[in-house]
């Protein structure tokens, strides 16, 4: 049986993670530095009032990870984005803005000009200093996509996958070799997608170059953690992607091809009914994973639903979730693809559901849209 191998990369001293902070908010400067100040393996090496200041001193900084506001005086966030990507390269950039159309919209297009991940914060500054969720949220972030730049310096993240080998490793597990399993012997009859940090770009991708066919066959479902407001603008970003009309679910809808649906920010979205007349139920469950909406709940449900007919791709993100609702689909006989470690922003969500052996493959965000085309029957050349 072929098994794909990496060189086990040589022992080293750890490092801490370099954080810059830049905003025009004094008391956000003051509270965010406390917090990475007092977290082990994190540390504040700059901060700045606004982008222009940034700008001009920050290559001397050589920050890991830069928390940057949208909103600031001077030189706002979009416009410092790209030339601090130009002093600091490697760095990872986490846009910070309030929860507003108009901020949406300028986080999702930060991403497209090469952002890491957004943050929404507490309109008041008493907000941001009593919202444990902000806190929680934001040390996550900057620790795995701190994590992310320590090993692309290094040199130790995966190449991409090309092929689905029967085992495919992992270097983040020494020699441990993750199984993957054949996929459904059923024609697909639903897409469905859970992604988080850097899903947006990665489902334009993967939707943007599938076959348009498919769009006429299947439904295609996401569950991307986002807030409310933004998951709006990214059914109009896919729009604009794919040329599919894109939405965000409504309660009670009917599942049907011809449409993408995205679970909107703060409800989960799960699936009812049956494989004939299948329906959209929003729900206010608590959180999984600490996100709502969460991929495992739609997951499971589309188990339930559509059975061995499922077709599931766990994309970029933080954490674990998608792993248990990708097992409940590939336990009723359904297929699950991956997205590999080299192609996702952060290898968390991807690579909980291929440490399950419920894959059957872990792809590159190239290589993803080609299998779905012929998981879907389309001839590929």
């Amino acid at each position: 049986m072929p098994v794909a191998t990496l060189a086990k990369p040589a022992a080293a001293e750890p490092q801490d993670i370099r954080v810059s902070i830049i905003d025009d908010a004094v008391v956000v400067r003051g509270l965010v530095s406390r917090w990475i100040e007092d977290e082990d393996g994190l540390r504040l090496v700059s901060s700045y009032r606004n982008g222009k200041m940034a700008v001009e001193k920050i290559a001397a900084d050589r920050p890991h990870v830069i928390v940057l506001d949208v909103e600031m005086p001077e030189m706002d966030g979009l416009t410092a984005l790209p030339l601090l990507l130009k002093a600091c390269p490697g760095a990872r950039v986490v846009m910070s803005s309030t929860v507003t159309r108009r901020n949406a919209e300028i986080s999702l297009k930060a991403l497209s000009l090469g952002a890491a991940d957004y943050i929404t914060k507490p309109e008041s500054d008493n907000g941001v200093s009593g919202s444990a969720d902000f806190r929680r949220q934001l040390v996550a972030k900057v620790r795995a996509l701190g994590a992310r730049a320590l090993a692309r310096a290094a040199g130790t993240t995966a190449r991409p996958t090309t092929a689905a080998p029967a085992i495919a490793s992992a270097p983040e597990s020494g020699d441990t070799a993750f199984k993957l399993r054949a996929p459904s012997g059923v024609a697909p009859a639903v897409l469905a997608f859970g992604s988080s940090t850097g899903g947006p770009m990665a489902l334009s991708a993967v939707l943007g170059n599938i076959d348009k066919s498919l769009f006429a066959r299947w439904p295609v479902v996401i569950t991307q953690h986002m807030p409310p407001t933004f998951t709006a603008m990214l059914a109009k970003h896919l729009t604009q992607a794919t040329g599919i009309p894109a939405a965000e679910a409504g309660d009670g809808e009917t599942v049907a091809p011809g449409r993408i649906l995205v679970a909107p920010g703060g409800r989960h979205m799960v699936i009812e009914g049956t494989r004939s007349a299948p329906l959209i139920r929003l729900t206010d469950d608590p959180p999984v994973h600490f996100c709502r909406p969460a991929v495992d709940p739609l997951f499971r449900s589309l188990a339930c639903v559509f059975g061995p007919t499922v077709l599931a791709c766990v994309l970029t993100g933080m954490g674990s979730d998608g792993a248990d609702g990708a097992e409940a689909i590939a336990a009723a006989g359904g297929t699950v693809l991956a997205q590999d470690e080299a192609s996702s922003v952060v290898w968390g969500m991807p690579k909980a559901a291929v440490q399950r052996g419920v894959c059957s493959a872990v792809l590159s965000i190239s290589d993803l849209p080609n299998n779905i085309n012929k998981l879907g029957g389309v001839r590929v050349s």
